[in-house]
This record gives C-alpha cells, sequence and structure tokens, in this order.
C-alpha cells in the first residue's frame, strides 16, 4: 500500500541483443547464437515511486552489462533457455530486494550452411535471406580466418523464465513465424499401386474413383472447410479442396517447477525445441506420400498439440495460434474476354489480411496454464 493506494511494479530492461560464438566446439565448427533479452524484475523498491528514493533500485544499465558479463562467463554452448534460467537465478539471489525475475528472449534462427549435404567446414559463398533481400557474402576459404558459414532461418525460438528467490522456477519455450503451407495432393499413378515412384504419369487427386483409389480415400489427400453455420451474412463457399497455409506461434510449458528439477544435461532445451517443431510440422502435413486431411484449421491445430503432449511427458500444455491465411481463387473475366483467366487449381491472390485467427491452449488434466 502506498498512501491509501494499491501498487503493483516491475521494472527492467528490453531489447539487449547479444551474440556469443563458442570456436571449433567438439571439432565441428563454431556455434552462434544471437539472442535478443528482454528482463523484468519484482523488487522492493516502493520509496522510489512514492518519495524518490531510489536507493532500492537495481538499474537497467546493470541488467544489460550483466547480460553480456554472463555471456561470457559461458564458455561452454548454453541452450537458450539455459542462459534464461542462469540470469533469472543470478538476479534474485544476488539482489536482496528482488522477489523474483522474468527473463525473456528470442533467437534469431542462424543456421549452419549446408553444401551437397555437409555441413560447411570453410566456405566460398554463404547466402542471407532477409525478408525478401538476398545478400551473397564472399568468404575467403581459409576457416580459421573466417569460421563457418551460416544462413538466417525464417521461425523463431523463443523463451520465457520466471525465476523467484527461493528457486521456484516456471519456464515456457516456443516458436514464432513457423510458416506452412500445403497444396492439393499429387501422386504419379504407379505410385497409388505401390510401384516405383520414379515412374507414371503425374495426376492431382480428385474426389472421383481413379487408378484403384476410392473417392473415401482420395478425400484424405486434400484440405476442406465444409459444415460450418450459415446465414444471411454467409457468402463462403463449401469446399473439400483448398490450399491451407498458416503461420504458426506456439508455446509450451515444461513441468519443471524448480531450479532443481532442471536436467544437467546442457542441450535437453535445444532439442526439445527441435523436437516439438517436428512433431508440429510432420502433424500438420502427415506422412510424405498420402498426406493427411485438413477438415478445418481448428482439427488441425487439436492434433499438433495432442501429438507434441503425446510424445513429449515433460511438457504440460501446449498454446498454438494459427491465423488462416488465404489463398483467393483467381478468376478474371470481362464482357470481351470472358475467359481472360480461368481458375484451374492454379492461380491464386495469396492475401494476409483480414485472415481468420485460431489459437487454442490443450493441457494435461491437473496441469498448469
Amino acid at each position: 500500500m502506498a498512501e491509501g493506494f494499491k501498487i503493483d511494479q516491475q521494472h527492467g530492461k528490453s531489447r539487449i541483443r547479444v551474440a556469443r560464438v563458442w570456436k571449433n566446439v567438439d571439432g565441428s565448427g563454431d556455434v552462434i547464437v544471437e539472442w535478443n533479452v528482454a528482463i523484468s524484475l519484482f523488487s522492493d523498491c516502493l520509496p522510489a515511486y512514492t518519495s524518490g528514493d531510489n536507493s532500492a533500485i537495481v538499474a537497467t544499465d546493470s541488467m544489460k552489462n550483466t547480460v553480456y558479463a554472463k555471456a561470457k562467463e559461458c564458455t561452454e554452448v548454453i541452450s537458450m533457455e539455459g542462459f534464461a534460467i542462469l540470469l533469472g537465478r543470478h538476479f534474485a539471489s544476488f539482489y536482496p530486494q528482488v522477489s523474483a525475475a522474468v527473463i525473456n528472449i528470442v533467437e534469431k534462427p542462424w543456421e549452419r550452411v549446408d553444401v551437397d549435404g555437409r555441413s560447411h567446414s570453410h566456405g566460398e559463398l554463404a547466402h542471407v535471406t532477409i525478408s525478401s533481400l538476398t545478400v551473397s557474402l564472399r568468404v575467403a576459404p581459409n576457416l580459421e580466418d573466417f569460421g563457418i558459414c551460416f544462413r538466417l532461418g525464417s521461425e523463431k525460438h523463443t523463451t520465457e523464465v520466471k525465476v523467484e528467490k527461493y528457486g521456484t522456477v516456471s519456464i515456457t519455450s516456443g516458436i514464432e513465424g513457423l510458416a506452412l503451407l500445403k497444396t492439393t495432393q499429387m501422386l504419379t499413378t504407379k505410385a497409388r499401386a505401390g510401384s516405383d515412384l520414379k515412374e507414371g504419369r503425374t495426376e492431382e487427386i480428385s474426389g472421383e474413383k481413379d487408378d484403384g483409389i476410392d473417392a473415401q480415400n482420395s478425400d484424405l489427400k486434400k484440405s476442406g472447410f465444409e459444415g460450418f453455420v450459415r446465414d444471411h451474412f454467409t457468402l463462403l463457399p463449401e469446399t473439400r479442396e483448398r490450399m491451407v497455409a498458416t503461420e504458426v506461434t506456439a508455446s509450451w510449458r515444461y513441468s519443471l517447477t524448480h531450479i532443481s528439477d532442471i536436467p544437467a544435461k546442457q542441450f535437453c532445451f535445444t532439442e526439445r525445441y527441435l523436437g516439438v517443431k517436428k512433431v508440429l510440422v510432420d502433424t500438420f502435413f502427415g506422412p510424405p506420400v498420402e498426406g493427411v486431411y485438413s477438415p478445418s484449421v481448428q482439427n488441425t491445430l487439436y492434433l499438433m498439440a495432442k501429438d507434441v503432449l503425446n510424445r513429449f511427458p515433460d511438457i504440460t500444455s501446449v498454446k498454438l495460434r494459427m491465423p488462416n491465411i488465404h489463398f483467393l481463387p483467381v478468376n478474371l473475366s470481362s464482357k470481351d474476354k470472358p475467359n481472360l483467366v480461368k481458375f484451374a487449381d492454379d492461380v491464386y491472390m495469396p492475401i494476409d489480411e483480414p485472415h481468420g485467427t485460431i489459437e487454442a491452449t490443450l493441457s494435461r488434466t491437473m496441469s498448469r496454464l
């Protein structure tokens, strides 16, 4: 209480950008990470607000400097979550007035360049793609002088870690910007008969019986949307065949609740991130040849979250946000040119606004969201 008022406060530092390079890790080359760090401290500094007494404030400049100092101390490769835990433990234990620290980090997705299926060891040319701009970086072939080549990926790895004074911890990891799209499934005629994929004609699967594939099975190869509420505002036609595209934002909470619960293995969080991403992608697309039918983004979202929980028992809840990015069929005509562009499952107009927004959280019974 402050003069009869209730005040909830916290302060911190945001957009602290730090990169850390570990040289020639296990003889396989350099490892680089680039993190955007945000720190928020819950502390007993009420007099700073009510009377201008700053004696209990941890300066945000000190927070920034701590990030770089702790990065320097990490002589071995550490996961982003591990670094967030390290920072949280420091702030919660080093300053008596701090009761808890929340650390948010977003990792820029630098990826090792592969050439002909092999990780690049010295490099001639690396391509970095930023939005629609591609930049070519010329690298001399002397590994000792110029190191490993990396390219910038698309989706970003995120984490939020809260560490309290006496070791209570909550850890959430996530993915931002995981862009996924699938079109109508295509199969070769001989693939349908179980023959070699290298031969035979390629045809689009339709709802008609063809080459031994009945209509029911062929429906499993597409995405659609039908059976939804129809009223006097509804113009959207029902379909069993449409492109489905989304940009997934996912977050998942670990079952770890105390510092002592955290495994000692350095790469456990990184491995789990890669594992979750693979499950999300594999569930969205289905098997590589026959695919999987998606009756709605809602159903696909549920199956993706369910598969993550079934695969990883140390995850208690999964939240997915999947905007429905539309690809509208293009038909262009006029009185003089009635068939200027006649849609035949080939030409679309991609639009990103307005778009549908579908999100849900799936959690284990009795788990904390």
